[in-house]
């Protein structure tokens, strides 16, 4: 049972948090272990696990990226170990902003590092309006134009997988 089933909500890039966090306290009531501890030991463990399924439930939906890689997971557009390929242009803009990172090492300059923060921040800020908009045309299209949107949301997800590791070692830097 995936975690809107169990939430009995609709799939959705953008559940609603309200219900989200109604339901969690719904179930977090149900299925507290404690109200169970005179029960069989079947019983309690499958409640255990019920316990264990909300609180997970809870993470992912109540998290907006956490909530995006399991609906791109429940889509079959995100398989764990895949090797995507990022578009040639994403990466040709990376490797400027990496070899600028790599100057930093031998040649810190603050204000080239402040310089690259802006830049790194201004992709990313792009990134997530375009995602915004996908997302919005994904929960009113039909299931033709749905599939398109998920590639288009899972290339947006792996280029900011991507710019959290540059944002890491921005960090590095800015701890300097």
């Amino acid at each position: 049972m995936n975690y809107f089933e169990f939430y009995n909500i609709p799939v959705s890039f953008l559940p609603d948090q309200k219900l989200v966090k109604s339901r969690f306290y719904e179930l977090s009531k149900q299925y507290h272990p404690d109200f169970y501890v005179n029960e069989a030991d079947e019983k309690q463990k499958e409640i255990l696990e019920l316990s264990t399924l909300n609180n997970k439930a809870f993470q992912v939906l109540s998290h907006k990226n956490k909530t995006l890689a399991y609906v791109l997971e429940l889509e079959g557009e995100l398989l764990e170990g895949e090797k995507y390929d990022l578009p040639a242009d994403f990466l040709m803009e990376m490797m400027e902003v990496n070899e600028a990172l790599m100057e930093m090492e031998f040649d810190f300059d603050a204000d080239k590092l402040i310089e690259i923060k802006h830049q790194v921040q201004q992709i990313e800020a792009d990134l997530d309006k375009e995602n915004e908009e996908n997302i919005e045309k994904y929960e009113s299209v039909n299931q033709l134009d749905k599939k398109e949107l998920l590639k288009k949301i899972k290339d947006i997800y792996y280029r900011k997988k991507y710019l959290l590791r540059i944002r890491e070692s921005l960090l590095i830097f800015a701890s300097r």
